[in-house]
């Protein structure tokens, strides 16, 4: 098989702006992973960065408390060695960006509230080698248990027009279509009740049908230009075609179930793939088939200025995934919660190095 990326060792001295950075801040996404790790150490990824070689890591993470950001840089650098990822399959790496939405919502539904978050189905069933029906797609982690077998579930279009109706499955009700569509986009949300009350969800599981992205539609059609599409331009254009939304929507055959979460830190985003809360600017969705929970991962992304200062170069920790993230030197950075970090996601989608932290044990059988 060809590998999927050529993996070469620098020196920190080549990441460009690693002496700048605050290294405190991606330590403490790190060490969130590190207590994680005693419950249950993440699966390893197909690049081969071996998760129990970060346990000496880890365990020096748990013992060291509030380092400063030199402390942190120095606890990186005795830790690991850096290598540059560079992707077979494309000229460069590419980064986007993906946040926590924060609508208002309803517990009940109302005249202003329609449009219900729900709950995994009863007859929805992880589906792996062990029960995969001969014909079923391999891409299908999930599927509808019937009385004949395992079948594909439902998809957007059937469940919105009622396929679902009837099992008490809605958890929360939001007032706009479009904001539903985009808490299933990034998968998480907080949700704003009457009286201040605050809930979060979260992902619980889905149809098992691949993800297409309505941008991806809207250019197909020639509605917007490539090089125009972001959340926001997606969002201007729903609104002025009130009535093409479900005909965009409903071809994005995938669907979301939820779950409630706790919001035990206001100032972290939701718990992710690797069972940690998220840190804004410091966690980082990669492909988990390839890369391993918890890895640290520096990127150069000289173009990418919505996060604040001239040019992305930033420390980040793999702690997330996501259907759309596919590759040695993809990645989707955490913005945070809310609007503000929305409008910080949905401009990203620039090019970038990946630079891989790998535990310094086993950097040799990467050389």
């Amino acid at each position: 098989m060809a590998p999927a990326a050529h993996i070469a060792a620098v020196s920190f001295a080549d990441l460009p702006g690693w002496a700048d950075d605050d290294h405190a801040a991606a330590f403490a996404a790190f060490r969130r992973s590190a207590f994680r790790f005693l419950e249950k150490p993440y699966r390893t990824g197909a690049l081969g960065v071996a998760s129990d070689a970060f346990a000496k890591a880890f365990a020096a993470a748990r013992e060291l408390e509030d380092p400063d950001r030199h402390v942190a840089r120095d606890f990186f650098e005795r830790y690991f060695l850096p290598f540059h990822v560079n992707p077979v399959a494309s000229p460069q790496g590419f980064v986007t960006g993906f946040y926590e939405p924060v609508v208002e919502a309803s517990p009940i539904r109302t005249a202003r509230f329609r449009y219900p978050l729900l709950a995994r189905p009863h007859d929805l069933v992880d589906v792996d080698d062990s029960n995969r029906p001969a014909g079923l797609d391999p891409y299908f982690a999930f599927g509808r248990q019937t009385s004949s077998g395992v079948a594909p579930y439902f998809d957007r279009g059937e469940i919105e027009r009622g396929a679902l109706d009837g099992q008490g499955l809605e958890i929360a009700w939001l007032a706009d279509k479009v904001d539903l569509f985009f808490v299933h986009v990034q998968g998480a949300a907080r949700l704003k009740l009457a009286g201040g009350t605050e809930r979060r969800v979260t992902y619980a599981a889905k149809t098992g049908h691949p993800f297409t992205g309505p941008g991806r539609i809207l250019i197909e059609l020639g509605e917007i230009a490539p090089e125009a599409v972001t959340m926001q331009s997606i969002r201007a254009w729903l609104a002025a075609h009130p009535g093409r939304v479900d005909e965009i929507l409903w071809r994005n055959r995938s669907f979301i179930f939820f779950r409630d979460a706790a919001v035990d830190d206001p100032a972290l985003g939701p718990v992710a793939a690797a069972k940690v809360p998220l840190t804004p600017g410091r966690s980082m969705a990669v492909d988990r088939l390839l890369h391993t929970f918890g890895t640290p991962f520096f990127i150069d992304a000289p173009t990418l200025r919505a996060l604040g200062g001239g040019g992305f170069r930033r420390l980040m920790i793999a702690q997330d995934t996501g259907s759309a993230i596919v590759g040695p030197a993809r990645g989707d950075l955490f913005a945070g919660s809310g609007d503000a970090a929305g409008d910080i996601a949905g401009v990203t989608k620039h090019p970038a190095r990946f630079f891989m932290l790998v535990p310094a044990s086993i950097a040799e059988r990467f050389t």
